[in-house]
């Protein structure tokens, strides 16, 4: 179908599996797309760190100020069964950028068996899975990163060998450069493969996030783009600017999330003024839910960060794009981030790849408010790390009889025996109702089996595994000297 794969000049590895393969330049340049389209929209994700359902005006929230947040939402549609892979940040991204899930892309967890990547680790997303930056940017698009990638601190695994033409953020999570030692370097702040400030100063990031993305944006307005913004904050420790520091109801993390809802007026405002506003397809949503002890809200759901209740993995989604997705309306049908690479692709006017199993639908039917519009997944799986937890098929939710439990920080639990949601009637997840409904049971139970056939589980490989990257003797990342 077209799609070019970069290749890479260092030995990355397979992970089990030697492979030779050629990388770009050292630093990656900025290539300009072809002329724009005017049948292809521009693309913009906004995809939080930590922040949940409940942090949102527009999804409940009484605590945090978010007045352009709720204008995008009245603008355009709320997703409110709209899921992440993961309840924590490098597996998450990754089903973002590929379509896939975790296990698929092998990025579940780091090669010690941690739950998310550290600085200075040997794996990462391997450069031979096609981004949805890939994708586009063999239609014509310009292609930016702004904020945090956690897919690998690498120069063969940065954003600018995995299809963006820009980069400007940190390679990880912003308290990896706390505790400093070998090999916990401050931390980086990166302008494509150069680190320009360590440690970076984070009571900044989000307004220095914000006018790299207008920037580029500007700089780009005559061509198609995609800006996938991944940003910093709510994740702990929590920073704000002078302008926000200390005005919400909410404490640190209030003023966090106040300061990302005046990021995303700025960019509508921006799209507006440049006369874009109506050919670009904003998207917001988070990477998994929020912290139970920094001050964030899962609203009505079970769970927090890192399980796999639905406070851990159902997310706020808000889509706009005037005149294409209907104004003020909601969807509760279940969508996730896997589809965006296929939906994207469509509207670029192309298809997700077709040499590889893609996990991700195209949700365009339902982005788009089409009359009878249903979710295009038969089942959803919630994997913690290697362990298939729990499946979802329409409304039915079913965690998984399971001893023990495994958690992604602390001692593994007991066990979780099996238990039944019907997640219309019963949101929070109070109510198991496995002895009423049998046939239910037995359903969710084979499709839980093909998951772990095709994806692994616990002890046993998927047969549609795909390996990471791995990097033999992987370097921290620091200053140059000038």
């Amino acid at each position: 179908m077209g799609h070019r794969i970069l290749h890479r000049r260092s030995f990355l590895k397979w992970t089990g599996a030697a492979l030779a393969a050629t990388v770009l330049p050292g630093r990656a340049c900025r290539v300009l797309g072809k002329p724009r389209d005017s049948e292809k929209p521009n693309f913009i994700v906004i995809f939080c760190d930590d922040m949940g359902y409940g942090d949102v005006g527009c999804f409940g929230s009484t605590k945090h100020r978010t007045p352009n947040l709720d204008r995008m939402a009245a603008e355009g549609t709320r997703f409110t069964s709209f899921y992440v892979t993961s309840g924590v940040c490098t597996p998450s991204r990754s089903s973002l950028m590929t379509g896939c899930y975790p296990r698929r892309v092998n990025m579940h967890q780091n090669e010690a068996g941690l739950c998310v990547l550290f600085p200075v680790n040997h794996k990462g997303l391997h450069p031979h899975e096609i981004t949805i930056a890939e994708v586009l940017r063999g239609q014509g698009y310009s292609t930016a990163c702004v904020g945090k990638w956690h897919l690998g601190d690498q120069p063969d695994l940065l954003p600018t060998r995995q299809g963006f033409d820009y980069y400007y953020g940190i390679p990880y999570s912003n308290d990896m450069g706390t505790r400093q030692g070998p090999g916990r370097p401050p931390l980086p702040l990166l302008r494509n493969e150069e680190v320009i400030e360590a440690p970076a100063d984070q009571n900044t990031l989000t307004k220095r996030y914000t006018k790299e993305v207008i920037k580029f944006v500007r700089a780009n307005k005559d061509r198609p783009f995609f800006v996938y913004l991944p940003q910093t904050m709510p994740h702990n420790p929590v920073h704000a600017s002078d302008a926000f520091r200390d005005k919400s109801a909410n404490g640190r993390y209030g003023d966090a999330v106040e300061e990302i809802d005046w990021s995303v007026g700025q960019i509508l405002a921006a799209l507006k003024e440049m006369d874009l506003d109506k050919n670009t397809l904003v998207l917001f949503t988070s990477d998994n839910g929020a912290a139970s002890r920094w001050g964030g809200s899962n609203g009505p759901l079970r769970g927090w960060k890192g399980s796999t209740w639905e406070g851990g993995m159902r997310e706020p989604c808000i889509v706009r794009w005037p005149g294409r997705i209907p104004a003020g309306a909601a969807c509760d049908k279940l969508a996730c981030t896997m589809d965006l690479l296929p939906t994207f692709a469509r509207l670029a006017g192309t298809s997700a790849p077709t040499d590889r199993i893609i996990d991700g639908r195209d949700i365009w039917p339902l982005m788009s408010g089409r009359p009878g519009a249903e979710t295009p997944h038969e089942a959803f799986y919630y994997y913690q790390m290697d362990q298939l937890q729990a499946v979802r098929s329409g409304k039915w939710k079913l965690h998984l009889p399971l001893t023990p439990k495994k958690r992604n920080w602390g001692k593994p639990e007991p066990g979780c025996p099996l238990q039944l949601y019907d997640l219309d009637a019963d949101i929070a997840e109070k109510n198991n109702v496995a002895d009423k409904h049998p046939d239910v049971v037995e359903r969710l139970l084979a499709l839980a089996e093909k998951a772990r056939d095709d994806l692994g589980d616990t002890g046993r490989k998927g047969k549609g595994q795909r390996p990471a990257a791995f990097v033999p003797h992987p370097k921290p990342l620091r200053m140059t000297a000038k």
